[in-house]
């Protein structure tokens, strides 16, 4: 019988969690594809792994005992491959997160990381949309709305967002109170479509009429033509504060939208096998929770 170690692998992770969408999150497939290959070693087996219902799907008997006979094998195999890769010099771990949070708050402290470990390798995968990290990647930083659903999920911290422009805009406008959000362009995240709303609302803005409102589809381009004189922007912080110090940025306005957006660090199951790579996930908790 030549069986497909991923297809147990998937079945252990299906079994755990009960869910073949949970598990496909966990192993960057598609639910479909983790149903196919349950199906797939079902067939080899003969019999029925999970009772699969419209919502939901549960372990057979057989499928019980099968995953308590399995798993420890799965395991074992897993932390083999574990202490092979330790052996090897110069691993490289390769970790996802938004561009923004890289170029602003990751970059500025990598130094510290490669100083205390100039033998482990990073390769650094930028992603525009901060919900979704790189399939590729050991280790994934990701901006959330909520806790986002994965094997093990770090909270790093939340952010809130200021209402900023650059100096000249500052000058001109700061007076004028917020009568200024009806002369002068708002800058967004296209992800947060309606966050200008939402902060006219916090504060009882009855009349908020704003005269445009421009879209980008990254951070680092909304803090930029905020930056440039386009218009006022809805910066996020803590990770903004160096536009702030720099005075690059002004904050117009006092009051912030307060969400519930949050950076949330994921690793993947057995980290703690991995030397290098539980060293790192601990270095990025240390380094940016709040």
């Amino acid at each position: 019988m030549q069986t497909p170690i991923r297809g147990l692998r998937s079945f252990c992770i299906a079994a755990k969690c009960l869910s073949f969408k949970h598990a496909a999150s966990q192993l960057f497939l598609t639910p479909s594809a983790v149903s196919h290959q349950i199906k797939q070693l079902e067939q080899q087996l003969g019999f029925e792994l999970f009772q699969r219902q419209t919502r939901a799907i549960a372990l057979t008997s057989a499928g019980k005992q099968f995953y308590n006979a399995v798993k420890p094998i799965i395991t074992e195999l897993e932390s083999t491959i574990a202490d092979f890769t330790q052996s090897q010099q110069n691993q490289t771990i390769i970790i996802s997160m938004p561009e923004f949070f890289a170029s602003e708050l990751f970059v500025p402290k990598l130094s510290e990381w490669t100083s205390l470990n100039p033998e482990i390798n990073l390769q650094l995968e930028t992603v525009k949309s901060a919900s979704e990290p790189a399939t590729t990647a050991d280790l994934s930083i990701v901006l959330a709305n909520g806790q986002p659903n994965a094997a093990v999920v770090h909270e790093l911290f939340p952010i809130r967002y200021a209402p900023a422009c650059n100096k000249k805009l500052y000058k001109k406008w700061a007076s004028a109170g917020y009568e200024a959000l009806k002369h002068v362009p708002l800058i967004l995240h296209q992800a947060r479509p309606w966050s200008w709303h939402q902060w006219a609302d916090r504060i009882d803005i009855d009349d908020f009429d704003p005269k445009q409102i421009i879209q980008f589809d990254s951070m680092f381009g909304v803090a930029r033509a905020a930056q440039q004189g386009m218009g006022i922007a809805l910066v996020p912080l803590p990770m903004s504060k160096a536009w702030f110090s720099e005075q690059l940025l002004v904050k117009l306005f006092d009051h912030e939208l307060v969400t519930k957006d949050k950076y949330y660090l994921i690793q993947h199951e057995h980290i703690e096998l991995n030397s290098p790579l539980q060293t790192f996930s601990n270095w990025v908790k240390q380094s940016f929770a709040l």
